[in-house]
């Protein structure tokens, strides 16, 4: 048996910043390897967004069956400063477990190595798919776990992401679907000239103005039943002039659109895109895509880890888009996928902290679904 409260307290110590791994994955690895799993480990990508450690570890029933995956990250955002305590060095203070990837995710990727000790006999084959790059680019991990995964033959047929979704109180919330993201960055060259001698220079901020007012006007959809409306916001605007009586030479600006499965990260830029060349011919729009959305409609997958939930927490969850990305953006391309996890409130935040009930919850949810999914 492995306890997972101990197990979460080693993995906060290693101080597993992006992309940084610092011992986590060895700590996973010996774990899993203790309950009969066979581990892969191996590394993508070099700097600036890397190298990347990644794991993908096995394990196969006596009987046929589904090939069931979890999904994790072992590596976490940077502390800051400002903390109760030093974030890395794990401390328990009355009910509550603090440290840097207490929630986001150390405590989900413990409970469900603990879970998995628990179930030493099942049919089918159980799978970890572990990357240390989730909350940096995004590279070198997920995605280059699945070329990995396809490369050995390995092809899940469901996939639970342990992000944590929950809101108010464990259970509440299952996502069973992400809205896409894409960054764009606008570049408006102009011609500097004397603020009382405009028509001998052109003004690119005037004509940025005019781009940015014109697409934050545009309402893209109404939304529909799983997703709220796709927004777009402005997130930075810059001129960098430091004189007070000269029309700057460049004005430039980024946005973010949050989109939901009625857009494509591809269309959206093209729309933006001909504003801007409609409004500053001279201009260039640059932009990353960092993800679609993805919809698992409701079914099987939904409908065991809900029951799981329920039979656990007594906490009927409801099925959400709302929120962020994950790598389930990724995954989804392989299979049915959720998430399901512990509570967000302190996830990113200084003191992030888990309730050592919920962790003990969470395996006991998590055990659950491996029986109901695997079950011979």
């Amino acid at each position: 048996m492995i306890d997972v409260v101990s197990l979460t307290e080693r993995l906060i110590a290693c101080p597993s910043v992006t992309p940084a791994d610092a011992g986590a994955l060895a700590v996973i690895a010996e774990a899993l390897a203790g309950i009969g799993f066979t581990v892969h480990r191996f590394t993508d990508g070099g700097p600036p967004d890397g190298p990347v450690e990644n794991l993908f570890a096995t394990r196969t029933g006596a009987a046929p069956g589904p090939h069931f995956a979890f999904a994790g990250h072992s590596d976490v955002v940077p502390a800051g400063s400002g903390w109760q305590s030093d974030p890395f060095t794990p401390v328990r203070r009355g009910d509550l477990l603090y440290g840097r990837g207490a929630v986001d995710m150390k405590g989900a990727v413990a409970a469900f190595i603990a879970a998995a000790a628990r179930v030493p006999n099942h049919a089918g084959t159980l799978s970890l798919i572990i990357t240390g790059d989730e909350e940096g680019p995004a590279t070198h991990g997920t995605l280059a776990l699945m070329e990995w995964m396809a490369a050995n033959g390995q092809h899940p047929d469901m996939i639970l992401v342990g992000e944590p979704t929950s809101d108010r109180r464990l259970g509440d919330t299952i996502k069973i679907g992400r809205r896409g993201s894409v960054n764009m960055w606008i570049e408006v060259p102009g011609t500097q000239g004397h603020v009382a001698y405009p028509h001998l220079a052109d003004n690119p901020a005037t004509r940025l103005l005019r781009i940015l007012d014109r697409v934050t006007k545009v309402r893209l959809d109404e939304g529909n039943r799983w997703f709220q409306p796709s927004n777009l916001e402005v997130t930075d605007i810059a001129v960098g002039n430091p004189a007070t009586n000269v029309i700057p030479a460049e004005a430039r600006a980024r946005l973010n659109i949050r989109f939901n499965d009625e857009q494509t990260g591809a269309a959206l830029v093209e729309r933006v895109r001909a504003v801007v060349a409609e409004e500053a011919p001279r201009a260039t729009l640059t932009a990353k895509i960092s993800g679609e959305a993805f919809l698992t409609e409701p079914g099987l997958l939904s409908t065991l880890v809900g029951a799981a939930v329920e039979r656990v927490t007594g906490v009927t969850p409801a099925l959400s888009t709302s929120g962020g990305t994950s790598d389930a953006r990724f995954l989804s391309r392989l299979c049915p996928v959720v998430e399901f996890g512990l509570l967000n409130a302190t996830m990113h935040k200084l003191d992030e902290a888990v309730a050592l009930a919920d962790l003990h919850a969470l395996t006991d949810i998590y055990e659950r679904v491996v029986r109901t999914a695997l079950e011979r």
